[in-house]
């Protein structure tokens, strides 16, 4: 698709400065602009890029004065890094704004859908489903018995929602989730052999939450397992049975958090923590990439390492750590000295 200059100007309330009629279909960083790209330049030591490069159109800051000529049509803006970002917005808007039904699919004839939908080939919508308005749902995604999916939601291509699943609005499901899996529960019998305890419970997403892909949430045993409002999960996330994540919470890749722990709002989780089962994590709590959670963490909590400390005793103590060898050097020549003299 494209668009010209005065239109992009208009949606950025913005100022054109050369061409409104050139035209761009793609985006581009400044230093790699090339024909019919749109790019942006905000941070001034990026400024002699703006002199090279071959992008059609710039979006600039309209402090920004020019010390030679260009060819580049400019759209001068209040931030242009604010303006490209909504930009970014509306172009993904525009890119993923499907409606209709493709086939082949299938869908059972209790479940109720919306207006404005998107379906892709291969979906399958399950007995007693309810939909929303405006849900766009990709290609080879399955939709369990029983499931509800609010507004304006979006459910990327080979999405798996187990039954009686209940999802919010305005949430995203990033290609190959799986949402309401069998929790990991076993029990062992007299002959060591482990027999599956039924996993009947269910999840429960909360609206503005987005879930990254290959991420895994799990069915509650009992109860249910509960993704609270605006919570963000990154890509290969594991969630286990009847965990609760709480509101705005934010969580990087490849973090594995086990049955029933809880975890308050507003958190920070970096990359690679795993949290032990039946743990109590307090509200605004931060956790260095790779932590090992094994105790509960109080309100406002900064922790680091496995099993977790305090952060600021983490990195006093990481010096001591780093220079172990020289400190045994040292005090096994202080024993040296000790020795000789007596």
């Amino acid at each position: 698709m494209k668009f010209t200059a005065q239109q992009i100007a208009d949606i950025l309330e913005g100022e054109v400065v050369g061409n409104p009629n050139e035209e761009v279909s793609k985006l581009s960083k400044i230093e790699e602009g090339e024909k019919g790209s749109l790019t942006f330049l905000s941070n001034p030591k990026y400024n002699p890029f703006l002199y090279t490069t071959k992008a059609s159109i710039a979006i600039v800051n309209s402090s920004f004065k020019l010390e030679k000529e260009i060819s580049t049509t400019l759209i001068k803006v209040e931030d242009a890094y604010k303006s490209f970002s909504k930009l970014l917005e509306f172009y993904n808007e525009v890119k993923n704004n499907k409606i209709g039904r493709e086939a082949p699919l299938f869908i059972s004839d209790s479940a109720k859908i919306g207006v404005n939908e998107y379906l892709g080939a291969f979906c399958y919508i399950g007995e007693n489903v309810i939909i929303g308005n405006n849900v766009k749902i990709y290609p080879n995604c399955y939709i369990g018995d029983n499931t509800v999916i609010g507004d304006n939601c979006t459910i990327f291509a080979g999405v798996k929602i187990y039954s009686e699943t209940e999802i919010g609005n305005q949430c995203k499901i990033h290609s190959g989730c799986i949402i309401g899996s069998d929790g990991f529960g076993f029990a062992p019998n007299e002959k060591g052999e482990y027999t599956a305890i039924p996993q009947i419970g269910n999840v429960i997403i909360e609206s503005n939450v987005d879930i990254g892909a290959g991420s895994t949430i799990d069915r509650a045993t009992l109860g249910s397992t509960i993704i609270r409002k605006g919570v963000k999960l990154d890509n290969q996330i594991q969630v286990a049975h009847n965990v609760e994540v709480g509101m705005n919470t934010v969580i990087a890749a490849q973090t594995g958090i086990a049955g029933s722990t809880k975890i308050g709002k507003n958190c920070m989780i970096g990359g690679q923590v795993g949290f032990a089962g039946h743990l109590i994590v307090g509200n605004n709590v931060k956790i260095q990439g790779q932590t090992g959670i094994t105790k509960n963490l109080k309100d406002g909590e900064k922790v680091q390492g496995t099993p977790a400390m305090n952060y600021n005793d983490y990195s006093k103590s990481y010096v001591y750590f780093r220079n172990l060898p020289k400190i045994a050097t040292s005090i096994n020549k202080m024993e040296k000295e000790l020795n000789a003299q007596k």
